[in-house]
């Protein structure tokens, strides 16, 4: 397995050169899609892994020992860097450390903190509480001296935005780069205005969140790039989409009993066989 240490030099590489974009996995199988695809780097998503793995919201119900095992099967069969969101730390300060060493051996490249009471709410949901900048700079800084690879990315998350407004937002950006934050994930922003506005007061690299059906308007990777931010994560829509396609093909094998329908849709056994690096070909009858 590639280790933390590496993939995190090259992330921050990445970031040094250029605007990254980031697909969400939905697990080990869709890591090894994202890579095979030509990303440079990949997320790994707490509500993702809330809804995909535990079938539950995201609202904190996930553990940390939950979260690693998740990691660690994705960082096993790739070698490209991984962001991964690590909620409130699981915790207080000291359970933000050890997450952060927990973290780090699972082969993550960085992890995001976010600012939000526990239990925390999806960023883009009304009814939000944030904890105090200074209480949250506690976390950050129990965090930062916890790496064990300088290049390990600590990316503070604030929710400011939906909660108490822009200036908050750019005020909680600065006191967590300042507490030892590498990068700032300012959530829920409403507007290129509003991402353009943080870039400019907020001296880190920055993370925007292009999520769909959210508050934040769709802007592509370029146009982040325009704004300022080196990190474009894409959280939920591989599983969006995957839910979407088997929900389609259940509705088909429930009405006609047959999937026969939806085989164009499908990946096909040599495809997968190939992503897996199974190796030799498929060797069937032609199904009619």
């Amino acid at each position: 397995m590639i280790s933390s240490a590496k993939r995190s030099a090259k992330l921050r590489q990445l970031l040094d050169s250029g605007t990254v974009a980031m697909p969400g996995a939905i697990n080990a199988l869709s890591a090894r899609l994202i890579e095979k695809m030509g990303f440079e780097a990949m997320y790994l998503s707490g509500a993702v892994l809330a809804n995909s793995v535990g079938g539950v919201p995201d609202v904190g119900l996930m553990t940390l020992t939950e979260a690693e095992a998740h990691a660690k099967a994705i960082a096993r069969v790739t070698s490209i860097p991984i962001v991964a969101d690590a909620d409130t730390g699981y915790g207080e300060a000291e359970n933000t450390a050890r997450c952060v060493r927990v973290m780090e051996e699972a082969g993550v490249s960085g992890i995001h903190l976010e600012d939000q009471v526990f239990p925390k709410r999806c960023g883009h949901l009304e009814g939000k509480e944030l904890v105090p900048a200074e209480h949250f700079c506690e976390k950050i800084q129990a965090a930062a001296r916890a790496k064990s690879s300088s290049d390990f990315l600590l990316i503070a998350r604030t929710d400011a935005r939906g909660v108490i407004g822009l200036e908050e937002t750019i005020r909680r950006a600065n006191l967590y780069i300042e507490a030892g934050a590498d990068a700032v994930f300012p959530e829920g922003l409403r507007s290129a205005e509003e991402f353009a506005e943080v870039a400019k007061r907020v001296k880190a690299y920055l993370l925007a969140n292009m999520t769909e059906f959210g508050t934040t308007p769709y802007l592509s990777v370029a146009d982040f790039a325009k704004l300022g931010y080196r990190m474009v994560i894409f959280p939920v829509t591989l599983q969006r989409v995957a839910m979407k396609a088997m929900e389609d093909v259940l509705h088909e094998i429930k009405a006609s009993g047959s999937q026969k329908a939806k085989l164009e849709n499908m990946q096909t056994r040599q495809d997968l066989y190939d992503l897996l690096e199974y190796g030799g070909k498929v060797d069937t009858p032609v199904q009619r």
